[in-house]
C-alpha cells in the first residue's frame, strides 16, 4: 500500500473514518475529486495497457507425438 498516490490514500482515509463514526455519505471537494479521478484514469489506462501487452506476448507451444493404435 506504499505505492498507492495521495488521492488514494486520502480516500482511504475518508472511507475509514465514516466506517468509524458510521456515516453514510463522503464529502469530496473539487481538487480531491479530480485529483481521485485522473489517479483511477491512469490506473485503468495502465491496467489496459498491461491486459494488451499480456495478450500480444502469448506463446503458446504444443507437442504431439501422434500417439499410438492398438
Amino acid at each position: 500500500m506504499e505505492k498507492l498516490s495521495l488521492a488514494f490514500k486520502n480516500f482511504n482515509n475518508k472511507v475509514q473514518q465514516m466506517n468509524q463514526t458510521g456515516g453514510k455519505q463522503i464529502v469530496l471537494n473539487a481538487n480531491e475529486a479530480r485529483s481521485l479521478h485522473a489517479d483511477i484514469y491512469i490506473l485503468l489506462a495502465n491496467m489496459a495497457e498491461m491486459q494488451t501487452v499480456s495478450e500480444t506476448n502469448t506463446n503458446s507451444e504444443i507437442s504431439m507425438d501422434g500417439g499410438g493404435f492398438k
